[in-house]
C-alpha cells in the first residue's frame, strides 16, 4: 500500500520550500509557474554508505514519485560520512541529509552541523532505545531506521531449552553440555566492555547517567558499590575461566561454529555464519548477573538533516513525515534485512533470529553519543582486562582508580 502526501499539504510544503530556497535569480523566476511545480524540481542530497544505499534507493524513489522531489543518493565510505559532514556543512558544500550510526551525534551538535527535529507523537511508535539514541541535550536530532544489539545465542543441538533466570544458572547449565567452553564472551588483551555491558548494567552500574528523555549526561554512573560488585563478579568469572582474555572475537566465533560451547554472546553480524553452517540456533536475552535488567548497548542507524540544508522544509517532509511511516520502514527492511526501529514494522519481521535480537534489545541502552564517551574506552577495557586476568589484587580498588582516571580525562 502506498502512502500519498495529500495534494493540498504537498503544495503548501513545496511552496514553503520554494520560499526558503535562494537559488532563484529574480522574483519572476520564482512565480513563473505554480509553487508546487517549481519546488518539485528541487533536489535533496543524501549521503549513504555502501551497505545501505541499495536499501535506501527504492524508498527515495517512492518518495520522489509521490512528492515530485528528487533525492540524490551519494555513496560515501562509512568512516567518512561523519567527519566530512562536520567539515563540509559549514562551507555550504555538505549534503541535505545523511544516514549514519547515532554515535557521532554529540560531535555534530557541538559543531552546529545537524538540525533538531520534532517527532511529536511519532516518537511513541519507535523502540524507546531508538528514540533515546536520537536525543542529545534535551533535543531530538534524527529519525531512527534500524537497530542492532548483542544477545545470547544458543546452539540448540548442544543444549535443550532450559531457560535460566540468572547468568550463574546459565553458566551451570552450559557446563552440563560437556564442551570446552560454557558461555563464550569475546575478550582479547584489552577485554571487551561492549560485550560485557549487559552484565555490568545488571549490577546497576551504567557508564553514564541519563536524563528523563533518555539522552546521556557526562556524569559517570559506573562507580560506587554497584561498580565494586560488578568488579568482584568479573574477578570471579575470570578465576573460573568463564571469561578468558585469550579468546578474542574471531576465536569465540570459531569456537561456537566448532561446537565448543552451547552459548555465545554476540550480534547479528555473526549469526548469518552460524546459519550458513547449518546450525540450529536460538537468540535470547542475556540473563541478569546482578539482579537488575541486563541492558546491552543498542546501536541505532538514523537519518539526520543538515543545519545548513538549502531545502529544510523538503528535508523535513522526507525525513520526519515519510521515513517515520510503516511503508517506508517496511521497505527498508525488505531491501536491507536490518531490524526496523519502528515497532509496527519490527513486529512483522518473521525472521526468528532477528526477532530474538529485537526482544533482547527492547530494554537496551543506546550507545552514548556524547563526546565524553571517547574518554572511557581505553581505561574501561584495560581495567576489565586486569580484573579478568587476575592482575588486580583488589578489584574494587582497581575499579575506583579507573573511574577516577576517566573523570580526570573528561575534566581535562
Amino acid at each position: 500500500m502506498r502512502r500519498s502526501i495529500p495534494a493540498l499539504a504537498t503544495t503548501a510544503v513545496l511552496a514553503l520550500a520554494l520560499a526558503a530556497c535562494s537559488s532563484s535569480d529574480s522574483p519572476s523566476d520564482a512565480t513563473s509557474d505554480s509553487p508546487a511545480a517549481d519546488a518539485a524540481e528541487g533536489t535533496l542530497t543524501m549521503w549513504v554508505d555502501d551497505t545501505r544505499i541499495d536499501s535506501m534507493r527504492p524508498v527515495v524513489e517512492a518518495f520522489s514519485e509521490e512528492s515530485g522531489v528528487e533525492v540524490e543518493l551519494v555513496q560515501k565510505a562509512t568512516g567518512d560520512i561523519g567527519p566530512d559532514f562536520v567539515t563540509q556543512v559549514p562551507t555550504g558544500e555538505g549534503p541535505d541529509i545523511i544516514v549514519s550510526a547515532h554515535d557521532g551525534l554529540g560531535e555534530w551538535v557541538n559543531n552546529g552541523v545537524v538540525a533538531p527535529i520534532e517527532l511529536g507523537d511519532k516518537a511513541d511508535a519507535f523502540a524507546d532505545s531508538a528514540v533515546q539514541a536520537m536525543a542529545y541535550d534535551g533535543q531530538t536530532y534524527g529519525v531512527p531506521i534500524s537497530i542492532e544489539n548483542i544477545a545470547l545465542v544458543r546452539n540448540n543441538a548442544l543444549l535443550a531449552d532450559t531457560p535460566a533466570t540468572t547468568f550463574d544458572e546459565l553458566v551451570e547449565q552450559a557446563k552440563g553440555a560437556g564442551t570446552d567452553f560454557s558461555v563464550l564472551i569475546q575478550q582479547g588483551e584489552e577485554s571487551d566492555p561492549y560485550h560485557l555491558y549487559p552484565l555490568q548494567t545488571s549490577f546497576g552500574a551504567p557508564v553514564f547517567e541519563q536524563s528523563a528523555d533518555g539522552s546521556y549526561t557526562d556524569t559517570l554512573a559506573l562507580g560506587g558499590e554497584a561498580g565494586h560488585a560488578y568488579a568482584a563478579y568479573l574477578a570471579k568469572l575470570g578465576a573460573d575461566r568463564t571469561l578468558d582474555l585469550s579468546v578474542d572475537g574471531d576465536k569465540a566465533k570459531q569456537a561456537f561454529l566448532d561446537g565448543q560451547a552451547p552459548y555465545i554472546v554476540t550480534g547479528p553480524w555473526n549469526t548469518s555464519a552460524f546459519q550458513e553452517a547449518g546450525m540450529d540456533i536460538s537468540v535470547l536475552p542475556v540473563p541478569s548477573a546482578g539482579g537488575q535488567p541486563a541492558q546491552p548497548f543498542v546501536g541505532v542507524q538514523g537519518v539526520f538533516i543538515s543545519a545548513k540544508s538549502e531545502n529544510p522544509v523538503l528535508a523535513n517532509e522526507f525525513v520526519v513525515n515519510y521515513l517515520t511511516t510503516e511503508e517506508a520502514q517496511d521497505a527498508l527492511y525488505e531491501a536491507g534485512g536490518r531490524l526496523p526501529a519502528l515497532t509496527a514494522s519490527a513486529d512483522k519481521v518473521d525472521d526468528a533470529v532477528l526477532q530474538g535480537f529485537n526482544e533482547a534489545g527492547a530494554t537496551g541502552a543506546p550507545m552514548p553519543a556524547i563526546p565524553a564517551m571517547s574518554s572511557v574506552w581505553s581505561f574501561w577495557g584495560a581495567t576489565e582486562a586486569q580484573i579478568v586476568g587476575g592482575q588486580a589484587a583488589d578489584p574494587a580498588g582497581a575499579w575506583d582508580a579507573m573511574v577516577q582516571n576517566i573523570q580526570d580525562a573528561i575534566d581535562g
